[in-house]
């Protein structure tokens, strides 16, 4: 077995030419085949205009079939993708695409209207994802090349394009193949250099563990952008076969509800708080009802209710998945009891951008509710704590998944990778006899009490987050003492018959009840109410440092 990762790409796309890969959601579909022919073209820009093995391709926009043909053209041409999540902001974007030294930038047209090219010097071109058309040349080889694209294309193929012309560039394990910027939230993000082996090991960890099959079908949702989606959404099902159906704009509860439906995919890839709120909108509400609430609680005939809300759960996923593979973000404690209770099939993964992502996994089956799996094949992960199972410490790992570094940052990794190959995740977590990991918090977000305790301000979080009315939260340490920053769920309360300015009494009775279920060293004090949602990175998770200094 070679391990190389472009050899996935190749096998699949001469294995499943007539099969369809890329979906555009309500849009046009190409087939294996086309995928190839659109990529053979990019290649053709690609030597024309002088782009080398190495070089940078830069590529920003909402997912879509041709960010996927735009990733794997950069990728099977030998040169270094820098996918750039769309949600960043203009001077973000400017500042990425000149750091990681790109040459060309392939752009979707949302995000394109605010760039300004003058900020992004070192490009020789920029190009409209939509259709690869030119919107911005610095180069007149460029500029032919687009132009006579078809003829040259007809030159090179002059009978027609076959599988047998597939021949892709051959990677080396340790060789730079995407450098991906993390989650800009504080400063500008750091480029993770993933080599080869990284997304090799990644996607043949996906063949060993998950069931899809030639001709199944997914929703991608997740950005592309974005390890975990890139990986598990689209590079492990394109090497399979699978058709994958792109989202192309913002999913929302409603329109990725429709896409299940629609699709019915066979494996459904997400982040807790897209589970939490397709459960909270389409399957809740239908158990609201006085009987249900009491049928749940009974022991005895709770099977044949279970069955009925486990069919209910599944449906509003499509009915057709194998498993749910949550992960890139805590899930929410009560909503896991809810699905261990009905044997939904979920499980939770946990991994980071620096290790393309997987660190953790296990088959829903055999998943330990609360966990987040196993070290994942060809990993090793340990606790550095004097008692791993009882005592909390930071999570490190080392194997064929980890990046080679920061791009052109030395003091940066070097902080992280230790002389050894272990990489310091900056989470804090336990481990159990059968090697089971549980997070316990972030490095970084850890609270300490009056007394030295450790307050792991998620694990509050996730209670007060389960209070009537509260939508989410955030707990600040404020002259030792804790506050709760809360968004309301207005429309809920509304409904029910209350008012805004109800809200702060509502919240300070959520504050009582929430601290009769804490230690003392970790009560809240009291309660902020916001008026609009907490801002977020694109993974959907608060931007904490925002709001440490928010005054009550």
């Amino acid at each position: 077995m070679n391990n190389s990762f472009i050899s996935f790409i190749e096998n699949s796309i001469k294995k499943n030419w007539d099969l369809n890969a890329l979906t555009d959601y309500s849009g046009a579909t190409l087939q294996y085949k086309d995928v190839a022919r659109k990529i053979e073209k990019i290649h053709i820009i690609f030597e024309e205009s002088g782009v080398k093995k190495g070089d940078k391709v830069a590529i920003c926009g909402r997912n879509s079939s041709h960010w996927g043909v735009t990733f794997l053209a950069t990728l099977t041409y030998g040169a270094v993708v820098v996918p750039i999540l769309h949600e960043f902001k203009a001077d973000n974007v400017h500042n990425i695409v000149n750091h990681s030294e790109a040459k060309l930038f392939f752009v979707g047209d949302v995000v394109w209207e605010n760039l300004n090219e003058a900020a992004m010097p070192l490009l020789e071109g920029i190009m409209a994802m939509q259709d690869f058309s030119i919107l911005v040349s610095r180069s007149e080889k460029l500029t032919h090349a687009r132009e006579h694209l078809n003829e040259l294309f007809g030159k090179k193929y002059p009978k027609n394009f076959r599988t047998e012309h597939i021949n892709y560039h051959k990677d080396q394990p340790d060789e730079l193949a995407v450098i991906n910027y993390t989650s800009g939230t504080t400063s500008y993000s750091k480029g993770v250099m993933l080599p080869y082996r990284s997304l090799w090991s990644n996607t043949l960890f996906a063949h060993e563990v998950l069931p899809l099959k030639s001709g199944n079908k997914v929703v991608s949702m997740l950005p592309m952008a974005h390890m975990y989606g890139l990986s598990f959404e689209f590079l492990y099902e394109f090497s399979v076969g699978c058709q994958i159906f792109f989202l192309t704009r913002t999913p929302s509860p409603k329109i990725i509800a429709q896409a299940f439906a629609d699709v019915k995919p066979n494996l459904v890839v997400a982040v807790p708080l897209i589970i939490e709120k397709i459960i909270k909108k389409n399957v809740l509400p239908k158990l609201q009802t006085p009987t249900m609430k009491i049928l749940l609680k009974v022991p005895i005939i709770n099977d044949k209710i279970k069955a009925a809300v486990r069919e209910k759960v599944v449906n509003a996923f499509g009915g057709n998945f194998v498993e749910v593979i949550i992960g890139g973000a805590a899930f929410n404690q009560e909503v896991e009891q809810f699905l261990k209770m009905i044997d939904f099939p979920y499980t939770v993964g946990y991994g980071m951008t620096e290790c393309g992502p997987i660190i953790t996994y296990e088959d829903w089956k055999d998943f330990k509710p609360g966990s987040c799996g196993k070290a994942a094949p060809r990993m090793e992960v340990k606790i550095l704590s004097s008692d791993p199972q009882n005592i909390v410490g930071e999570i490190v790992c080392k194997g064929p998944n980890t990046m080679l570094g920061y791009y052109k940052n030395e003091e940066a990794t070097a902080e992280v990778m230790d002389k050894d190959g272990w990489l310091h995740t900056g989470d804090l977590g336990i481990i159990d006899a059968e090697g089971n990991v549980t997070i316990k918090g972030r490095n970084k977000n850890l609270l300490l009490g009056a007394s030295g305790q450790n307050i792991y301000p998620e694990e509050i979080e996730d209670k007060l987050n389960n209070m009537p009315y509260v939508s989410e939260s955030i707990i600040v340490q404020q002259n030792d003492k804790l506050v709760g920053l809360v968004y309301p769920d207005f429309d809920d309360a509304f409904a029910n018959g209350f008012k805004a300015e109800d809200m702060e009494r509502v919240m300070e009775e959520n504050r009582i009840a929430l601290n009769q279920t804490l230690p003392a060293y970790s009560q809240i004090s009291k309660m902020k109410v916001y008026p609009e949602e907490f801002e977020k990175t694109p993974k959907k998770s608060i931007k904490r440092f925002l709001y440490q200094e928010a005054k009550g």
